[in-house]
């Protein structure tokens, strides 16, 4: 297979506790993470207090070079 530019998406590990900021989309912001599971995330806004639990949507990326794209399994 040809080398290609590949953006590879990994769900982020989050842990209850840990203070976050989201740089964008309608979520930006500071956040303290207050509950996590295999699905939801549940986020308290440090200035209202108020919680909210989404669907976990905040995802680690990176670009390789050279990667083999598509990927055999």
């Amino acid at each position: 297979m040809a080398n290609n530019t590949v953006t590879f998406f990994k769900p982020y590990p989050f842990e209850a506790g840990q203070k976050i900021h989201i740089d964008g989309g309608p979520r930006k912001g500071d956040w303290q993470v207050v509950n996590v599971s295999n699905r939801k995330v549940r986020l308290r806004c440090p200035i209202s207090r108020k919680e909210y639990e989404w669907n976990r949507f905040c995802y680690f990326t990176e670009e390789k070079s050279g990667a083999e794209w598509p990927q055999k399994d």
